[in-house]
């Protein structure tokens, strides 16, 4: 199945306006939204199959592209952590108008928990689902992990450019985005977001060790948190084992698609 075109939703006023491009397909609750990690976007293979197994059980999905990714407007280099929560909020305030899955993918799990803490109160908060989450990774993962001459030339220039094993283009950390993630930490203290939280993480991660994971799970309540650690598991989780095995069973669990589409396939 071809991707449908997107609808765009503005978000910010005069010079910070941004089209924040959106696929939503409407359904029965849960429905469920997708926040894709750092410069990844909302055709990425996880997501495409997440949608796919919503689309096919009848559930509500929503999944966007923050500003300077994927189809979206607006310049890569401007974003922060509180403009790409921005459009969050309002792709959620305009689409998830019924109990909603939070699906947070590295990145996208810090989001996850500042738009379920925040939206709290309406009710529509009904899960997370959060795959390698990655809070306050600009100070825990970045900053402190920095040598020296690197922390400098953030500081004297404003960014810091490297490579990518992802991409042919490089990650670009500005000293805006270090400044802003320290308004958005969430480690420092308890996390309620209000509802069941499942985590997958990968202990063969790169990017987002799973002692991270760990450290996030003692800061949720103790009830109705499920970790999975994946022995063998990378940063992306996106092999059919993982999609398959483990994210759309997790889906699953809160009535969102159907049951592990592998054991369907083989008659299982």
């Amino acid at each position: 199945m071809s991707e449908r075109e997107p609808q765009f939703l503005s978000v910010g006023e005069g010079a910070a306006a941004r089209q924040i491009a959106v696929r939503h397909e409407p359904g029965k609750a849960p429905g469920v939204i997708w926040l894709s990690g750092f410069k990844s976007d909302m055709l990425g293979s996880k997501v495409v199959e997440v949608a796919r197994a919503a689309r096919e059980a009848g559930n509500a999905v929503t999944r966007f592209d923050y500003s300077g990714h994927g189809e979206s407007g607006g310049a890569f280099v401007d974003g922060t952590i509180s403009r790409w929560l921005e459009e969050t909020q309002a792709v959620f305030d305009r689409f998830c108008t019924q109990p909603t899955i939070i699906v947070g993918s590295s990145m996208g799990g810090w989001l996850a928990l500042l738009l379920a803490l925040s939206r709290k109160h309406t009710g529509n908060v009904a899960g997370l689902v959060l795959v390698a989450p990655a809070p306050d990774f600009t100070e825990e993962l970045l900053w402190k992990e920095f040598p020296d001459d690197v922390k400098h030339q953030i500081e004297t220039t404003g960014r810091y450019e490297r490579p990518s094993e992802y991409s042919d283009e490089p990650y670009i950390y500005t000293r805006e985005l270090i400044e802003d993630g320290r308004r958005n930490l969430v480690l420092g203290g308890s996390i309620d977001p209000g509802c069941p939280v499942r985590i997958l993480q990968g202990m063969q991660d790169a990017d987002v060790p799973w002692q991270h994971a760990m450290e996030l799970v003692s800061r949720l309540p103790s009830s109705d948190v499920t970790v999975t650690l994946v022995r063998d598991g990378d940063h992306r989780l996106s092999r059919p084992q993982d999609i398959e095995g483990r994210l759309l069973p997790a889906l699953a669990e809160f009535g969102v698609g159907q049951a592990v589409r592998g054991a369907e396939r083989s008659g299982g």
